[in-house]
């Protein structure tokens, strides 16, 4: 099971969210998103847990409770959307910027 965990601190390590979780049971992975151009934590992450009622059991053991100071927000991650891909629109308009009067 993937689970969502936000409201970190942006001090808290991976470490330390893996050794939150273990307590409940087996961690296949963790990890904290960091932002690419500073190189600081997000402010959340994911865990995933192989074993289904020990992931239940985290969630409801660590939801709310204190890391680093802050009120962890723990629950089942949510499938990711598909993005669309391509630009934000913009365009339109005249084709047309080279200085040229018609």
């Amino acid at each position: 099971m993937n689970i969502y965990v936000g409201n970190l601190s942006y001090q808290a390590t991976q470490e330390e969210v893996l050794q939150a979780f273990q307590a409940h049971g087996e961690v296949s992975s963790c990890s904290i998103i960091m932002d690419k151009m500073t190189g600081q934590s997000k402010g959340f992450g994911f865990v995933e847990m192989p074993d289904q009622a020990q992931a239940q059991a985290a969630i409801a053991a660590l939801h709310t409770a204190e890391l680093n100071g802050r009120a962890m927000t723990v629950n089942e991650a949510k499938p990711r959307e598909p993005r669309a891909f391509g630009g934000g629109g913009g365009g339109g308009g005249r084709g047309d910027r080279g200085g040229r009067r018609w």
